[in-house]
C-alpha cells in the first residue's frame, strides 16, 4: 500500500519509544477542528510506497523501537494494512495505531492477530453528538471502547477540547465511558483546522480543564 505521510523518527507518537510514523490517507469522519486534514480530504500531496518505508525500517531497526500508524483513519485499510503490520512485527518492532474507533471489527481482528502493541483512540465528545462529524453509528464507538478495555495491551483514550464541541456535560459523559482507563485531554490549537471557522474557536485553558477535572472528579490521566 501507499502512505500519505512518513516521519522517519520521533519520540512523541509512541509513548516512551523511538518510532517512525506513517499516515494513511482518508477518513470517514469530518471533524471541523482536524489538524491532519491534509491526510483526510483533497488531493494527496505525496505518496510513500510501502517498500520505501519497509526498506528504511530494515536499515534502521536497530535504532528504532516501533512504528506508529496514524491518519486519516487507518482502519479503513483493513485489507492492505495488516500485511504491512506483519512485516513490521517480523523486524522486531512494536506497532501503535491511532483510531477514531468507528470500525471495531477491524480493531478486534488486528488485536486477535497480535498486530498491535498500543492503541490510541479518540473519543470526540458525547456519543449523542457524533452526528456533527458526519457519523451516526455510535454503537461502534462503544464496541471499540470495550474491545480495548479487554484487549490486554496498552492503550489510551484522548479527547481534544474545543469549547463548542466538548462541553462540561460532555466531559462527564466521556468519563463514564472510559472508566478507569487512561484518558488524556488535549488542548485545542485553532491554527490549523479543516473548517476555517474554527480558526476563531475558543479553547479551554489548562487551568479551566483542571477546574473541571476537580469539580467532577474526572478520571483524567493528563492534559496535553
Amino acid at each position: 500500500m501507499n502512505f500519505s505521510g512518513f516521519q522517519k523518527s520521533d519520540l512523541l507518537n509512541f509513548p516512551g519509544k523511538v518510532a517512525s510514523t506513517v499516515f494513511t490517507y482518508g477518513c470517514n469522519f469530518r471533524c471541523p477542528y482536524c489538524h491532519n486534514y491534509g491526510f483526510v480530504v483533497g488531493g494527496q500531496q505525496e505518496s510513500y510506497p510501502e517498500v520505501l518505508i519497509l526498506n528504511y525500517l530494515e536499515k534502521r531497526k536497530d535504532m528504532l523501537e516501533a512504528v506508529a500508524i496514524s491518519g486519516g483513519e487507518p482502519t479503513l485499510y483493513d485489507k492492505e494494512l495488516p500485511p504491512f503490520m506483519r512485516k513490521v512485527k517480523e523486524m522486531g518492532l512494536l506497532v501503535k495505531m491511532d483510531t477514531n474507533g468507528s470500525r471495531p471489527e477491524v480493531l478486534k481482528a488486528m488485536l486477535d492477530e497480535k498486530l498491535l502493541d498500543y492503541v490510541a483512540m479518540d473519543i470526540k465528545t458525547s456519543l449523542d453528538k457524533y452526528s456533527m462529524f458526519g457519523y451516526s453509528e455510535v454503537e461502534n464507538i462503544e464496541k471499540s471502547i470495550e474491545i480495548l478495555k479487554n484487549s490486554g495491551i496498552d492503550f489510551e483514550f484522548r479527547t481534544t477540547c474545543p469549547k463548542s464541541i466538548v462541553s462540561e456535560d460532555d466531559l462527564v459523559e466521556i468519563n463514564k465511558l472510559v472508566g478507569s482507563s487512561k484518558w488524556y485531554l488535549q488542548m485545542f490549537n485553532p491554527r490549523y483546522t479543516l473548517d476555517e471557522a474554527f480558526h476563531e474557536e475558543s479553547s479551554y485553558s489548562e487551568e479551566e480543564l483542571q477546574e473541571l477535572i476537580k469539580k467532577h472528579s474526572l478520571n483524567v490521566t493528563g492534559i496535553r
